[in-house]
């Protein structure tokens, strides 16, 4: 009975050194965004690009170095990139395009890129946030480019053919589908909504628990979600951020078949928004090419990648759809062209094309 006072006076002695601290940390923290003001200044006289992904990496890489604990290097970056959202968005706020309504995968790929301070730019589908990036209505985009179970988003692949944007930087997410719906049963679900990608990466489960249930497409998760909302015989399969954000119970959690369901993101621009980052010493360059129609053609576009030592990462065809039977070839390769050795083997690969375009060379995101 004796200790519990004692505790009691010790618990109160800590939230006054708690309190003391945060006080002195949000001194600081203005201090910060006091010179970030500054910077705004000359990089808005210069004309240089108010936000600088390489920049936030190299801030991230050396507080996180510097860190010496308890709070772990996941968290430490994770705080340091609100605190430089928060303070780019005194300079300039970022307009970002992403798939959605709010809640969906897309807009917390752009998250975490950007920090919770960007303004988000919410699209019905990829095609709006290509065209709104292009057009300036949003500096930036951000677009589903692969999925670790379903493969490529094909849309994507397809606008990136004719559009002027170039990739910056990706986001790789770890995709945990949710099934959510009014109440907190899945008694009485007659429909499923969802993105395709997510249907079917959840197809197995689904046939197993509600294989009488419609599964019914739609633009995004979270649209799912939100059309889930509005009838209780209905249910989306969906994030927990949309589960939150429509008022929706999460009656099955990761509900996707493959434990390790990633997706990868691209964050898009153009040129004169942001150049190519410059290498970082982990890097990927993306490019789609065509060869004419003879044999071994695709055989003769690995050659000087070999011959020059370029590992190839990933390469997917999609047709040309211009009734002749051509494709064209998603490759990305292992480095940037500021490396001698890729700067060689994308010059032979040029010759070798009769269309070829670079969509992209940015730091990997593991």
């Amino acid at each position: 009975m004796s200790q519990q006072p004692i505790q009691s006076e010790a618990l109160a002695g800590l939230r006054v050194q708690i309190d003391s601290i945060d006080k002195q940390l949000l001194s600081l923290l203005n201090q910060r965004a006091h010179v970030a003001e500054q910077v705004g200044e000359i990089k808005r006289a210069e004309g240089s690009p108010f936000f600088r992904p390489d920049r936030v990496a190299q801030v991230i890489d050396k507080i996180t170095q510097a860190n010496t604990g308890p709070l772990k290097n996941e968290h430490v970056a994770s705080i340091w990139r609100e605190i430089m959202s928060a303070c780019l968005a005194l300079e300039a706020p970022q307009r970002v395009a992403v798939l959605g309504p709010q809640g969906t995968f897309c807009e917390q790929a752009a998250i975490e890129f950007f920090g919770s301070a960007a303004n988000l730019i919410y699209c019905a589908n990829f095609d709006e946030v290509f065209h709104a990036t292009a057009a300036g209505t949003a500096q930036y985009g951000v677009v589903g480019m692969e999925n670790s179970t379903e493969g490529v988003v094909a849309r994507s692949l397809d606008l990136f053919l004719r559009s002027p944007v170039h990739v910056v930087g990706e986001v790789s997410l770890l995709i945990r589908h949710n099934l959510l719906c009014q109440t907190n049963s899945d008694a009485g679900i007659q429909v499923v909504m969802a993105h395709p990608q997510a249907l079917a990466q959840c197809q197995g489960w689904l046939s197993q628990h509600l294989p009488l249930a419609e599964r019914r497409a739609v633009s995004s998760n979270a649209e799912g979600a939100r059309l889930a909302a509005t009838n209780p015989t209905w249910a989306a399969l969906a994030s927990e951020r949309a589960a939150s954000q429509f008022g929706l119970h999460i009656v099955h959690h990761a509900i996707q078949d493959e434990a390790y369901n990633r997706t990868r993101f691209a964050v898009i621009c153009l040129p004169q928004t942001l150049a190519t980052p410059p290498a970082s010493g982990k890097d990927c360059t993306s490019l789609v090419v065509s060869v004419p129609n003879r044999p071994g053609a695709v055989h003769d576009l690995l050659v000087p990648l070999k011959n020059n030592g370029v590992s190839m990462t990933r390469f997917e065809s999609r047709p040309a759809k211009s009734g002749q039977w051509e494709y064209y070839f998603y490759i990305d390769l292992a480095g940037h062209p500021s490396q001698p050795h890729v700067a060689a083997a994308l010059e032979e690969l040029k010759s070798l094309c009769a269309f070829y375009k670079v969509l992209g060379a940015y730091p990997v995101n593991e």
